[in-house]
């Protein structure tokens, strides 16, 4: 049996992007409740030279929206990076949901051989084809970013467990 390339990349997108959401409410939450400053959670790292969980959740959304743009062979969306806010989060998320639920199978599946050309004509330059893109480099990239966010707000008190991270599946 084999599953396609859709299956193995929207939906899994969808469920953690909308778990993160929820987990976010949660930090907000937690915030408001124990009358922290939400800055404090939002610029938390786990280490210093890692980024703050701002940046977590962008580079989770740019991961998944480009991961799924690349493999439908459309144009990437951009959004500015000018997040501050938990409210700010919430609309970026939002955002990339829209996109994704723009997009369906038709546009994925079958797309195992396309070439996919990450930072072209550059010493970073990577060249992929659809299903490896998908499985050993965009999915890892973005779990690893979820991961960290969950983590963050975990470490810095908010009562969150797998299934929060896990999401509604």
């Amino acid at each position: 049996m084999s599953i396609s390339l859709y299956a193995a990349s929207i939906p899994v997108f969808k469920q953690m992007l909308t778990a993160l959401g929820d987990v976010l409410n949660k930090a907000e939450a937690h915030a408001s409740a124990r009358k922290i400053e939400p800055d404090a959670l939002l610029q938390a790292r786990l280490y210093p030279d890692m980024f703050p969980l701002l940046k977590q959740v962008q580079i989770a959304v740019d991961f998944a929206k480009g991961v799924s743009a690349r493999l439908a062979g459309v144009e990437v969306p951009t959004f500015a990076d000018d997040d501050k806010t938990f409210a700010d989060l919430h609309a970026k998320l939002a955002q990339v949901l829209a996109f994704l639920a723009s997009l369906d199978a038709a546009q994925i599946d079958g797309q195992e051989a396309r070439e996919i050309v990450l930072r072209p004509g550059t010493d970073k330059e990577k060249r992929f084809n659809g299903q490896n893109y998908l499985l050993s480099f965009g999915l890892p990239q973005f779990f690893f970013h979820i991961t960290t966010s969950y983590d963050i707000l975990r470490h810095n008190g908010v009562e969150i467990g797998k299934r929060d991270y896990m999401g509604a599946y």
